[in-house]
């Protein structure tokens, strides 16, 4: 390998490192954020979607790899706000229930979404307060 050839080898291998590095950095805003809608899904939601996001299957529904809860971040939002009922299929399995509203401010529902929504196997993009509003 010449001189020449060995550093190219040596730019890509450095360029390839630092595009993986900067894909698995995570976001400090959600991070904080995170943090905080911790402390709100263990004081609002955790009784009934357990501490895991596990749920109880067929009567509350998991928020952990959920396929509902990420199919839809704006209805995520909404039900936050508004709460749900009616028939909601989860991850192959039918729930009949009532979550009621949670009466939090956009930056409350922007920091329990992006708790929820990158916590137990989810990962989404960040919620943000703007976004609640909007909804709001």
């Amino acid at each position: 390998m010449t001189h020449r050839n060995f550093n190219i080898t040596l730019l890509t291998a450095f360029i390839i490192t630092l595009s993986s590095f900067r894909v698995t950095q995570t976001n400090p805003d959600l991070q904080a954020s995170m943090l905080r809608g911790k402390e709100i899904y263990v004081t609002q939601c955790m009784t009934c979607h357990m501490q895991q996001g596990e749920g109880i299957v067929g009567v509350y529904p998991p928020l952990a790899k959920s396929d509902y809860l990420m199919a839809d971040k704006n209805r995520a939002i909404k039900q936050v706000l508004e709460g749900a009922s009616g028939e909601m299929v989860v991850n192959g399995v039918t729930y009949y229930g009532f979550m009621t509203g949670f009466a939090l401010n956009d930056k409350e529902v922007s920091d329990v979404l992006n708790y929820i929504r990158n916590s137990w196997g989810n990962k989404g993009e960040i919620v943000k307060p703007d976004e609640v509003k909007a909804i709001r």
